[in-house]
C-alpha cells in the first residue's frame, strides 16, 4: 500500500468512527501488514485488495479475550 493510500485509507476511518487518533502505518518489515492503531494500541490490521480491477481496502480488528476480562 502506498503512502498515499494509508493516508487516504487513515483519513476515511478517522472521519467514519469521528476519531482523529486513528493511524494507518506502514508495516515494520517489507510485504507486512499494514498496522491499525489508536494512539499507540495496536487494533487490526488493513489489507489492500485489486482482484478484478477494483480496488478495495478490509480491516481487521482484533480483540484479545484478555481485553474482554478487563471491560467489566
Amino acid at each position: 500500500m502506498t503512502p498515499a493510500e494509508r493516508a487516504a485509507v487513515q483519513a476515511h476511518l478517522r472521519k467514519l468512527f469521528s476519531n482523529p487518533r486513528i493511524q494507518v502505518t506502514a508495516p515494520d518489515r517489507p510485504k507486512g501488514s499494514v498496522e491499525l492503531k489508536i494512539g499507540n494500541e495496536f487494533i487490526g490490521t488493513v489489507h489492500r485488495d485489486a482482484e478484478d480491477g477494483d480496488v478495495s481496502y478490509a480491516v481487521q480488528i482484533v480483540v484479545l479475550a484478555e481485553d474482554l476480562q478487563d471491560s467489566d
